[in-house]
């Protein structure tokens, strides 16, 4: 049960009251004419969040407690002496800062409405749960959690050293107002209001139960990615997903969110004074975000930045020597639990027909699309499409390059050259001319495609789009073959293993919804029914062994993600879902003498 401390009002006369505030009026005239670097916040509670640098903050946090009702007082007590602490914990600090680099640009300073701003606010708004090294799900926020025999009732109980950075302790009505908002709010989490039954908080056990409409087994996985928000900001904010601020935004990590400065083009993260976990050695976390790469490189070569960060992604292959020769950095590399691959509309001929789909496979040259694409950083994959680095992987056959096996296969499935003119003809008759979509990063790979469907007699066409008119034309079927690819969490989500990309119920911008298969979705339902981990291992090994023998995608490769970091820098921790990206990375993090 969380404790809390009662803050000694009493002992505070009227005189001393009346001297605070006007000590504080001052402070308010002399802070509106000092020359602040960040915007004006919208919001006047986060007004109130206090800053490391900033001793106002904190005095103002301080006297609000004296003077607030006294549900108020008792909570700002305990707040108080974790105020103290933090201010003690940033004395003993050398202000260091850590700078990171990444290309995902934050195109607005919305805290819900923008996506990449949504994957670094993990730091000053942590999910209820994370994933460890190993890829385990385990509590982040939650100390604990239990599962019903039937698995519609999750209850979470809460760590009681949580509070937000204007002090507030985090509550069970926090857990459970952000999950509720998420399912209102949000578009991509509709699924909550969907199958959500009900939720309890129990202020006893510091704990929230959700009680779902139907078996939900992917839970402890969900909450891994939703921010936790403090319902007593964000109750009040209408739009949120349109709501814009430059901060500061109220946290409860080990750092808040403190400015968002897009002409800048970087976010600033400040230490939370009232974290009580680990103290992380960086005063100060920067991410300074590039629209070019060739930038970022350069920032790092100059020493201007220590390390490099893009969510299910690498540092690019072909600048990893450039850094190599300056001898300031080492590299972290893990190989990634996505991979790139070639979907297939499954909802038309020849790709309807499974032999014509296993022809394709013989027909890829994996060998060369992995040196040229990967730069010796990947590998062939196998046809169960799941890398190896994914919890339950199953060991099926290497995919394998071999034209004349691909001929072979094309022609005892009746796809013929009856006029001589090269190119094989569907059972329809008609020459096969199949249209491959992609997008611009995608462009070499789509050139190479075409070579090797030429090789086996099968005329092609590339038709380049951007992100939007790809999901547009995805989405209507409006295509042949598109090569694409899945990120970690795309791996993860709905049955896991890959599934949310093919299931034909589902519906986002990077799912195929392709696959309608009645055993594939039986499948995907048995997983989604059951926490038993053996179960689930033996339910992960028959997907895999679906993907290998009916070749619903065709896995081109399997990479690493490759992080350099800065020698100063020690005490790097990564895990499969979002790299270095992580709480137990920025409270381990060092600064040394390289």
């Amino acid at each position: 049960m969380k404790q809390r401390k009662n803050f000694t009002k009493s002992e505070l006369n009227r005189g001393l009251k009346q001297w605070l505030i006007f000590a504080v009026l001052t402070i308010i005239v002399y802070s509106n004419i000092y020359p602040a670097v960040a915007a004006e916040p919208e919001n006047s509670e986060e007004n109130l969040t206090p800053s490391n640098d900033g001793i106002f903050d904190r005095i103002i946090t301080y006297i609000k407690s004296l003077l607030g009702d006294e549900e108020k007082t008792q909570v700002s007590g305990a707040v108080s002496e974790a105020a103290a602490a933090g201010m003690q914990q940033s004395a003993d600090t050398g202000g260091a800062v850590l700078k990171i680099a990444t290309p995902s640009v934050i195109k607005s300073p919305s805290f819900l409405g923008d996506s990449n701003l949504g994957v670094f606010a993990h730091l000053s708004n942590p999910p209820l749960m994370k994933m460890d090294s190993e890829g385990h799900l385990v509590g982040q926020l939650a100390e604990s959690y239990e599962v019903s025999e039937n698995n519609t009732c999750w209850t979470f109980y809460l760590r009681d050293d949580l509070y937000w950075s204007d002090g507030e302790p985090v509550t069970p009505k926090d857990i459970e107002f952000s999950i509720r908002y998420y399912g209102k709010e949000a578009p991509s989490a509709r699924w909550i209001n969907d199958t959500l039954e009900s939720a309890a908080v129990s202020e006893a056990n510091n704990s929230v139960t959700f009680k779902f409409n139907k078996p939900y087994t992917r839970i402890d996985l969900e909450f891994a990615t939703y921010n936790i928000l403090p319902a007593h900001i964000w109750e009040t904010i209408e739009n949120p997903v349109e709501y814009t601020n430059n901060g500061p935004y109220v946290g409860c990590g080990p750092y808040y969110l403190k400015l968002i400065d897009l002409n800048a083009g970087k976010l600033v993260f400040e230490k939370n004074p009232y974290w009580k976990g680990k103290a992380p050695e960086p005063e100060t976390v920067e991410i300074h975000f590039y629209s070019s790469v060739d930038v970022a490189t350069l920032a790092l070569k100059n020493g201007e930045i220590d390390t490099y960060y893009k969510y299910a992604g690498s540092y690019p292959y072909s600048g990893i020597e450039q850094l190599e020769e300056t001898g300031n950095f080492d590299f972290i590399e893990k190989t990634d639990i996505g991979l790139v691959f070639l979907a297939l509309n499954l909802k038309k001929a020849p790709f309807s027909d499974t032999e014509f789909r296993e022809a394709l496979a013989y027909a890829i040259n994996y060998e060369e699309i992995v040196s040229l694409e990967t730069l010796g950083y990947g590998e062939v994959p196998n046809r169960g499409f799941v890398p190896s680095s994914m919890e339950n992987f199953k060991e099926t056959e290497r995919l394998e390059y071999s034209p004349e096996k691909a001929r072979e296969i094309l022609e005892k499935a009746g796809y013929s050259d009856s006029n001589g003119n090269g190119i094989l003809e569907g059972k329809d008759g008609k020459d096969i001319k199949l249209e491959i979509l992609i997008r611009p990063e995608y462009s070499r790979t789509g050139e190479l495609l075409e070579e090797y469907l030429e090789q086996v007699g099968l005329a092609s066409d590339l038709r380049t789009a951007d992100a939007d008119t790809w999901v547009t034309l995805k989405d209507n079927y409006e295509y042949d073959l598109t090569v694409t690819r899945s990120t970690p969490w795309g791996m993860l989500m709905h049955a896991s293993w890959g599934s949310g990309y093919f299931d034909s119920r589902r519906t986002g911008q990077g799912v195929m919804h392709n696959l309608d298969d009645p055993e594939f979705m039986q499948l995907c339902d048995n997983i989604l029914a059951t926490t038993d981990s053996q179960e689930l291992q033996s339910y992960a090994y028959e997907l895999q062994n679906y993907y290998a023998e009916n070749l619903p995608a065709i896995p081109l490769y399997w990479s690493s993600i490759v992080t350099p970091y800065n020698r100063h820098f020690e005490g790097w921790y990564t895990d499969p879902l979002y790299g270095i990206y992580n709480l137990d990375n920025f409270v381990n993090v060092r600064k040394i003498e390289a």
